[in-house]
């Protein structure tokens, strides 16, 4: 399945977040949000990634921009992963992988592992309208996005 493009409209989800709330993407309509697809809990990479979002956090606050983590990892796992880095924003538990699939991201097979499929290293950006103004999708789970391309494409919209 391709990945969701520029300029459509972002698929909807209804998550379990950290906190145990159900969120939607419909329900942050009248913000921007970034969607922040990575593979696994507690690996090196990810927890990078995540604690870069988390350092900047402001600026995506002061860009009316609201930042979420997403991974196919059971909401038990992601929170603590959310305590023991301190994370700031949500992450979003996709145990079934249904939102990976809708966003055409999901990374088959994960370290030569049959059936362990996960969420492949992408960032979305999308309007208050639910569009998707931005993407970058990874080729490889070791890749991190940059962050400042990010951040111009919030500045942007």
């Amino acid at each position: 399945m391709a990945a969701v493009n520029v300029g459509d409209q972002a698929p909807d989800f209804n998550l379990r977040s950290t906190d145990g709330e159900m969120v939607s993407l419909s329900d942050q309509r009248g913000s921007n949000v970034v969607l922040a697809f990575f593979p696994a809990a507690f690996t090196g990479v990810c927890q990078t990634e995540m604690c870069t979002f988390r350092d900047s956090l402001s600026s995506f606050n002061d860009m009316n921009s609201k930042v979420f983590g997403i991974s196919v990892d059971p909401p038990f796992s992601q929170a603590e992963f959310h305590s023991q880095n301190d994370l700031t924003f949500p992450l979003l538990s996709d145990l079934g992988g249904a939102t990976v699939d809708a966003y055409g991201v999901s990374l088959a097979n994960l370290a030569g592992i049959e059936g362990y499929n996960v969420a492949q290293r992408s960032v979305f950006v999308i309007d208050a309208n639910g569009k998707v103004q931005w993407s970058w999708v990874s080729d490889s789970p070791l890749n991190e996005p940059s962050y400042d391309d990010v951040k111009a494409a919030v500045a942007a919209i």
